[in-house]
């Protein structure tokens, strides 16, 4: 079993035997046919991946490694906040009649800030003190900017990375405030695996480990019984994760750039809603 399973497994027994129920409240998420979404769920969980030992992919399911991949460089490398700069189609739902998610995730990394080491966006200053100030304890990115929330299509989820780097081994902290747990965790977790080896390579460090916080972990109602079919499934061994070792630029990354070796998921053809 590949540790991504076995985690996932735990959040999620965690969730579905000792979870708390919001069904007593008035909630904001809606399914297609305008019904609540309702969630059960847990408060601070907290998940540690070494990733110098496995790529924490899951089995169970397939999790779309190449779209996540397409993504992850939207917003980080592209800074884009229109999804027509984007190869899939999960932001469609938020997306206004220009394609503009507003200024949210990759807008907000890319809004240049004053240092005396002159103009830098987020991104930009991480790749600097990774090189220049790998001992500092500020090596971090924050797109909760409370005084643009009136202007994002969706508050950021995951919405902070701290980076830390002990001797050789690049470590970063994954700040998320909401997990929809079946759609989005791992997804969320490869994504971020990924930017971490990235950031490492290109900074002469080798990847250490991610740390996984999230404030509110949820199961949606229509989720559950998805979850508990899953969950009685036999987990296959990790992959193997490849990265062009050529790349020494954070920006010359391509999707292609990356790759699974040995990615046998379980097949799952179970459709999953979406709550907007």
């Amino acid at each position: 079993m590949s540790r991504a399973d076995e985690i996932f497994r735990q959040n999620c027994r965690d969730i579905l035997e000792h979870g708390v129920w919001d069904t007593d409240r008035e909630v904001r998420p809606r399914w297609e046919d305008g019904t609540p979404a309702h969630t059960v769920k847990k408060f601070g969980i907290v998940n540690r991946y070494n990733l110098a030992e496995e790529f924490p992919i899951l089995t169970l399911r397939r999790t779309y490694f190449k779209t996540c991949i397409d993504e992850l460089l939207w917003i980080w490398q592209m800074k884009s906040n229109n999804i027509h700069d984007l190869r899939g189609h999960i932001w469609d739902s938020w997306a206004d009649e220009s394609g503009s998610i507003g200024k949210a995730y990759g807008y907000q990394l890319g809004v240049k800030h004053h240092y005396p080491e002159g103009d830098m966006d987020q991104v930009d200053r991480v790749l600097y003190d990774l090189k220049h100030n790998p001992a500092s304890r500020r090596i971090l990115t924050n797109i909760y900017n409370f005084a643009d929330l009136h202007e994002m299509a969706l508050y950021p989820c995951a919405y902070s990375m701290t980076f830390n780097v002990s001797g050789n081994t690049l470590n970063a902290i994954l700040n998320q405030r909401s997990q929809d747990m079946l759609a989005a965790n791992n997804w969320n977790v490869v994504q971020y695996s990924v930017l971490v080896h990235m950031m490492a390579q290109v900074s002469g460090l080798q990847a250490g480990e991610l740390v996984h916080v999230i404030a509110d972990a949820h199961i949606y109602d229509r989720h559950v019984p998805i979850v508990e079919r899953m969950l009685e499934r036999e987990a296959r061994p990790a992959p193997k994760f490849v990265m062009d070792e050529t790349v020494t630029d954070f920006y010359a990354f391509t999707r292609d750039s990356f790759r699974l070796e040995g990615y046998d998921p379980q097949p799952f053809e179970e459709k999953i809603p979406v709550a907007i």
